[in-house]
């Protein structure tokens, strides 16, 4: 066989792999498409404790994508809200929100909002695709490390991504290419960040190009990343498995292993 040409069975494995992560990512749209008027509205807020924390773990705060809402994290919620005392909400930014730095101070402003009305002095979040981007700048850039314990990120282009060039007319989109200044801003020395970061990756997510960029690379940040086989993008915040280890990485308590990579999940 010659070195450069790819194996015929791993490459039938891996045309099988991408045809079912195509076909769910397309079920996971339309049904997501059926979800997503639910989900333009705010939430309604649970009144303030007006005294000492409630729950035993700190509020999860879920921030959507690009183009998305609240909607997209119906499953996660309900899989995360099982994990008795934990206080969990989504938030939307806007349709018209055209940068990353506007949103993540407004995510700030939330932040201190849910902690005045909870009683707890910090919060985790899980954001999928541009909501973790948004997150990450709030904790690196804007001192969100004070209030963030963890920070989940599911499919989002930390070293920025290549596809849909044809997008580039919308600003955001141009902010998550490789090179923008958003993203040369969070490759910028963070020495003293205390917030754990969690990179969750697919190895099938096309529109994270490389899908590599999902990973949280930075030798100041306390990250650890998760490799995810066999699905898409959109599946990233509805699959069981991938709600599972989230739920796991926020039972943890904060306390991080070290900067490696873990075990696939899915």
């Amino acid at each position: 066989m010659l070195p450069w040409k790819t194996p015929p069975l791993f490459s039938l494995r891996l045309s099988t792999a991408l045809i079912r992560a195509t076909a769910l990512e397309l079920a996971i749209l339309a049904g997501h498409l059926v979800l997503y008027p639910t989900g333009i509205a705010p939430e309604r807020r649970s009144p303030g404790v007006g005294g000492a924390a409630v729950g035993a773990h700190p509020p999860t705060v879920l921030l959507h994508g690009f183009v998305d809402n609240r909607s997209v994290f119906v499953l996660l919620r309900r899989s995360l809200a099982r994990q008795g005392g934990r206080h969990v909400e989504s938030l939307n930014h806007s349709l018209l929100t055209c940068d990353i730095r506007a949103a993540a101070e407004l995510l700030g402003r939330h932040v201190e909002e849910i902690c005045d009305r909870t009683g707890h002095a910090e919060v985790d979040i899980v954001g999928h695709s541009l909501g973790g981007l948004i997150a990450r700048y709030y904790v690196q850039r804007l001192g969100g490390d004070r209030r963030v314990r963890t920070l989940v990120t599911l499919g989002t282009p930390h070293s920025g991504t290549s596809v849909a060039p044809l997008a580039d007319a919308h600003p955001l989109v141009r902010q998550m290419r490789p090179g923008s200044p958003v993203v040369r801003e969070l490759s910028e020395p963070a020495p003293h960040c205390r917030t754990r970061f969690v990179g969750f990756w697919s190895d099938l997510d096309r529109w994270m190009v490389p899908v590599e960029t999902a990973r949280i690379d930075h030798p100041d940040l306390l990250a650890q990343n998760v490799r995810v086989t066999g699905i898409g993008h959109l599946a990233l915040p509805v699959h069981p498995a991938v709600a599972a280890a989230v739920r796991e990485v926020l039972e943890s308590g904060g306390t991080a292993t070290g900067r490696s990579d873990s075990a696939s999940v899915a």
